[in-house]
């Protein structure tokens, strides 16, 4: 857990295939699954599944919407259902037996370099949200607003949000895989049991924590002058 990522297999000269990218490509897989059974056999009385899946998907727009209105919530769900989606399972990966001990299998967010991929997406989304929804001169307008002298820190501020939501994610994460990896090796049994269990809140939390401040940043983006 706490060693660098190790290539399994190089692709092509330009991916390496680490522990992360093989358990990132099984949740992306798994996903897609979970959707295809949900959305082809929807029911007006669903079942045991679809309750589960649509009280999840109810939980989180209701969630979203507390935070920015449900008008923008349902407008940018696409995103931010997407990104807490994947972030969970990421982070709940690394509680199934076997995930970090082997550089086959890790949890993708336990790796900066993963992480760092969550935030550089997460500022190309905001950035072209606030440009769809301000236009070029609403977007500029807003760093000469309302002290000429600002501009740089406010610019500076916009590479800040993604890199503090990359660090903070990967170093809960790192820490909460490191914490239980030493512990197992001092008191095998009991202890990291227990680490465990305190994971199934935690890795929740991380995953709550990153996609709410993301919508935070997202509703000061697309805010308009209207509003």
């Amino acid at each position: 857990m706490g060693e660098p990522s190790e290539v399994i297999l190089p692709l092509f000269g330009i991916l390496d295939v680490t522990g992360e990218v093989v358990v990132m490509w099984i949740i992306l897989a798994v996903v897609a699954v979970l959707s295809l059974l949900v959305t082809r056999n929807l029911r007006e009385r669903p079942g045991k599944f679809q309750n589960v899946i649509e009280y999840g998907v109810e939980y989180l727009d209701d969630f979203l919407s507390g935070i920015i209105g449900k008008k923008k919530a349902r407008k940018y769900f696409y995103f931010l259902g997407s990104l807490f989606i994947f972030i969970i399972f990421a982070n709940y990966s690394g509680l199934f037996p076997g995930v970090g001990l082997t550089k086959y299998a890790k949890a993708p967010t336990s790796s900066l370099s993963v992480t760092a991929g969550l935030g550089l997406m997460t500022f190309v989304f905001l950035l072209v949200a606030s440009l769809r929804a301000k236009g070029v001169k609403g977007f500029l307008k807003r760093f000469w607003s309302p002290v000429i002298i600002l501009p740089p820190l406010l610019i500076l501020d916009e590479f800040i949000k993604p890199a503090s939501l990359a660090l903070r994610l990967f170093g809960n994460i790192f820490g909460e895989e490191s914490v239980t990896e030493q512990l197992y090796e001092i008191l095998p049994i009991g202890a990291p049991l227990i680490m465990m269990v305190l994971s199934l809140l935690f890795c929740f939390i991380q995953a709550v924590v990153f996609t709410m401040l993301t919508t935070i940043y997202l509703d000061e983006a697309v805010e308009t002058e209207e509003e």
